[in-house]
């Protein structure tokens, strides 16, 4: 195989990606399933490697100051490495999206038309501190036959230089191009830079990552971009939500692990329940080293919260660290999402079926549920095996991003010599 030097060029990637998603759009789903089980199986065989460049991120994420969120994004224990092989084995279990109709009709004519599922082409990827993310999207991209190039940041370098040669060999094992899965990793941030511009090289981009490196690629591409989003993630605990509910529910989706964007960032109580949940919900979070930041309800029930200013109800956490605020109703509950939510998800615990239907049918978000934690947001979770990211915008794909949010789709018209009068 030939190995993807700095002596490439950026050009060269791009147009050896754009001829590699020519020979996947015609691939049979059995060869995409061959080369996802073949790339299980060699994460699996070579886990300690993984680990051990791993090891080096970490230890140059400490020295250069990486976030205690960001550090934990970043690791991949062996345990992680075996959950990776897991998914990517989950993927290969998945229908092949590609050629599925999505729908079709018979005109009066006799022209028979359909509407089926097709590859993007190239798909790129810009995401920082996250090498599980180089497995995802590399192996989603295959199995629904597009090619992929991927930007992962220097704080992953390693991880990810090991990962990408793992994909690209089990792809060529297989009989697919191994130039199917590129790294611009070794251009840096010029590669990135190109990346946003390779407009006619690349179908469509994804980030993931900060607020700041999604707002970059938005503001900055080129390509088109599905734009995932930081999550100010909500939980409502209505007057009727059942106490065991609330406390284990809340304490899972903050502390289950709270470096990640579907973890919750702002608790909102209605007032007519406060005192009856506030005191055993927080002193559950506070037992596993959760701040509390209250407004001035919230600190007449529980005084140990420490004061919430107003840029608490916009902050991103990802750290055990968590925003309280009493409301006097649904009505602004519903109201302070709106204003400060980003769209990701947002949860409501009630035993009152009208008020669930009313949050489901007035909260305008990616993701909305009832009765459950926010940590269910996520393509392993919904089934999907992984995910590109949860797409908080509007146009194509919402949620969790499996493999058929990796397809468009064009109409296929078959005739028997008609002409249009």
């Amino acid at each position: 195989m030939t190995e993807m030097t700095v002596e490439t060029s950026l050009l060269e990637r791009f147009e050896a990606a754009r001829a590699a998603s020519i020979v996947l759009a015609t691939s049979t789903g059995q060869q995409r399933r061959s080369a996802l089980l073949a790339v299980a199986d060699a994460i699996e065989a070579r886990s300690g490697d993984v680990v051990d460049a791993n090891a080096l991120d970490l230890a140059n994420g400490r020295e250069i100051g990486l976030s205690t969120a960001l550090l934990d994004r970043l690791a991949l224990s062996l345990e992680r490495v075996g959950s990776l092989s897991a998914s990517v084995r989950e993927i290969a279990s998945l229908p092949d999206p590609l050629g599925q109709t999505v729908r079709g009709s018979r005109l009066g004519n006799g022209l028979k038309i359909d509407q089926v599922r097709v590859p993007f082409g190239v798909v790129g990827a810009i995401y920082e501190a996250r090498p599980n993310v180089t497995v995802d999207v590399a192996c989603l991209a295959l199995a629904s036959g597009n090619a992929g190039i991927l930007r992962g940041g220097s704080a992953a370098e390693r991880s990810n230089a090991v990962l990408v040669q793992i994909i690209r060999s089990a792809a060529e094992s297989v009989g697919l191009p191994a130039d199917a899965v590129q790294t611009i990793d070794d251009f840096g941030r010029d590669g990135a830079t190109a990346l946003m511009q390779a407009r006619g090289y690349v179908d469509v981009l994804v980030p993931r990552g900060s607020a700041s490196l999604i707002e970059t690629v938005v503001s900055s591409s080129t390509v088109p971009v599905i734009e995932t989003g930081s999550g100010v993630v909500h939980i409502v605990l209505d007057e009727s939500a059942r106490e065991d509910w609330a406390v284990d529910i809340v304490h899972n989706a903050k502390v289950q692990r709270p470096s990640v964007c579907n973890a919750v960032e702002t608790l909102l109580v209605h007032a007519a329940a406060a005192e009856r949940l506030l005191p055993p919900v927080l002193d559950r979070l506070a037992a596993s080293g959760v701040t509390v930041h209250g407004d001035d309800a919230t600190r007449a029930i529980w005084p140990a919260a420490v004061p919430a200013d107003e840029d608490e109800w916009a902050t991103e956490h990802l750290s055990l660290d968590i925003g309280v605020r009493v409301v006097d109703s649904i009505d602004d509950a519903v109201a302070h999402i709106r204003r400060f939510s980003t769209g990701h998800t947002e949860s409501i615990l009630t035993e009152d079926v009208a008020t669930a239907e009313r949050f489901l049918a007035e909260v305008d978000s990616a993701v909305v549920m009832v009765n459950a934690s926010t940590r269910f947001t996520d393509g392993g979770e919904f089934g999907f095996g992984a995910e590109v990211g949860i797409s908080t915008q509007k146009l194509h794909a919402r949620g969790p991003m499996g493999l058929a949010e990796l397809t468009c789709t064009k109409w296929i018209v078959r005739g028997s010599g008609q002409s249009r009068a």
